[in-house]
């Protein structure tokens, strides 16, 4: 069911208050399948042989005016010849009235538990402190309610995210807590709308399945988020196939996310509910140090803003590039 006009204008006018108490920094999309755990998991910062450096642009119901949108960059790599990393990303999302930036700097290090350097047997851990400025512009609003400022309004904050990661030969694992600070009582506007105790804990899996000497590769996947204030969940499931050339890589790939909480809306004379459903299919190839992947996510939901799905282009360069040490099917590290 498409929204009509009224609702779409109400959506805007109040989403941004609600969205205030759900932001939590970076968002969460599908974006980390596309070469980039880095984004979510600090701990894998300067995990592959190469430095790595990530532009993303996302852009959500494109005939929408003040869309979602989100841009990123990042960048991570080894220190040296070191077992030390480290990494940086700055971000903008913009959301209709509501936006915000940050920026994020990580210290990771890796730990070899190999025998020798044909075997994977890697433990991470990684440290993202990051700075985030939320802004909400109430300029339009005193068309309609008198009472609002109708000023810019902003607010600052610190916080720091932390995680480890397991990779052994074929086989990896995640898991991060982002927002450890929990930043009480920081306000927004005079109606009291608040965030704090954005804990939100990440947890993924997955391995790489190869026949030997086949140029084929299957990779499932699975990550799972909880926050803690509001206590909402959800699960991606993933699956990609990498097929190997001699100028690199190429990957398809498609991704199902199902929130665990549902939410309640009038159908006809009845009460109906729904939970969140994505699915992302994603392609990508790696030329030489060059990457591209596109992903499009589809909300099959009932009740949606819009028909129209959710586009993103990431565009990578690797730089500093050391020989492959492992053999393993492992994208990630190789």
């Amino acid at each position: 069911m498409k929204l009509t006009k009224k609702n779409i204008f109400l959506l805007f006018v109040f989403f941004p208050f609600c969205g205030l108490m759900a932001q939590e920094g970076l968002p969460i999309y599908s974006d980390y399948l596309t070469d980039n755990y880095y984004l979510i998991h600090p701990s894998m910062a300067g995990v592959a042989n190469c430095n790595k450096a990530r532009l993303t642009v996302r852009q959500q119901w494109m005939d929408q005016e003040n869309a979602p949108s989100l841009q990123t960059f990042s960048v991570n790599g080894r220190v040296g010849d070191s077992q030390s990393a480290i990494g940086a990303i700055v971000y903008n999302d913009q959301n209709g009235y509501h936006s915000q930036n940050g920026a994020y700097l990580t210290y990771a290090h890796h730990l070899m538990f190999s025998r020798n350097t044909i075997d994977l047997n890697m433990l991470s851990f990684g440290l993202s402190a990051g700075i985030i400025q939320y802004k909400l512009d109430e300029t339009a609003f005193i068309e309609f309610d008198p009472i609002i400022a109708g000023i810019e309004q902003s607010a600052t904050e610190l916080n720091v995210d932390f995680g480890f990661s397991y990779h052994f030969i074929n086989f990896y694992a995640h898991a991060t807590i982002k927002n450890l600070l929990k930043n009480e009582g920081v306000n927004i506007n005079a109606q009291g709308v608040t965030f704090n105790n954005l804990t939100n804990y990440l947890f993924s899996a997955g391995n790489v399945f190869s026949k030997f000497g086949s140029d084929w590769s299957y990779e499932p996947s699975v990550l799972f988020s909880y926050k803690a204030a509001t206590n909402e969940s959800f699960m991606d499931f993933n699956f990609k196939v990498y097929r190997s050339f001699d100028f690199g890589r190429l990957y398809a790939g498609i991704s199902y996310r199902r929130s665990f909480d549902g939410a309640d809306y009038t159908d006809g004379n009845s009460i109906s509910s729904q939970k969140l459903q994505y699915f992302t299919p994603l392609v990508g190839v790696e030329y030489n140090n060059f990457m591209f992947a596109y992903t499009y996510s589809y909300q099959s939901n009932s009740i949606v803003l819009d028909n129209g799905g959710y586009h993103q282009l990431t565009l990578g360069f690797n730089f500093g590039c050391r020989r492959e040490k492992y053999d393993c099917e492992c994208p990630s590290v190789n």
